[in-house]
């Protein structure tokens, strides 16, 4: 697999065995819709897999990436893709990243009670299982969302995803085969 674009497009990053990659076409749609420069911008990315959407967050420039992966073998590939990358620290004497091998929504839990927020925030999770409502309950419940965060599941089109989830409102909805792409944002007008 390759990155997509930015500073680092055309390098390679491995997929970890037997995983469901991202298609291309998903993830240049998703950065089509999110733009090139993502500079400034915090990204969170859940069910991180190979680590596909955060390695294109951060060659586009993003702040800051959180990798969240359970699972401990995706968890390597991902530190060894992010070892292949020139990644420099930062002037607040910070990685541009973070990796935590930990269960996604118990970590959300964490990082709300943290006070951290995110501009984008991306999951893809295994299909068939019911986790992309489950994902937006609690994003809902535990509120880590800039006001103007946006919020992308790529999931089965089997996964029937709800327009709305409290203050989580679809914005836009695109098919790839087997695949749905629903694009979310926070709706600011409803009560915290």
């Amino acid at each position: 697999m390759k990155i997509l674009g930015g500073k680092f497009k055309n390098r390679n990053f491995f997929m970890p065995k037997d995983l469901r990659p991202s298609q291309n076409i998903i993830r240049k749609a998703i950065f089509d819709i999110l733009g090139n420069d993502l500079s400034g911008l915090t990204f969170l990315d859940l069910f991180a897999g190979s680590g596909a959407f955060g390695l294109e967050a951060l060659s586009r420039g993003a702040k800051k990436v959180v990798f969240i992966e359970r699972d401990m073998k995706n968890f390597e590939v991902i530190q060894e893709n992010i070892s292949m990358l020139p990644f420099e620290m930062g002037l607040d004497g910070f990685w541009p990243y973070s990796l935590l091998n930990s269960d996604v929504f118990a970590t959300i839990k964490v990082l709300a009670a943290k006070g951290e927020k995110f501009d984008v925030i991306a999951f893809d999770p295994p299909y068939g299982e019911g986790l992309g409502k489950k994902v937006l309950k609690t994003l809902n419940a535990y509120d880590i969302l800039h006001p103007s965060c946006v919020v992308i599941a790529e999931h089965s089109r089997r996964e029937i995803l709800p327009e709305v989830e409290g203050r989580i409102r679809l914005f836009r909805k695109k098919v790839y085969g087997n695949t749905l792409l629903s694009i979310y944002k926070k709706d600011s007008s409803c009560p915290a």
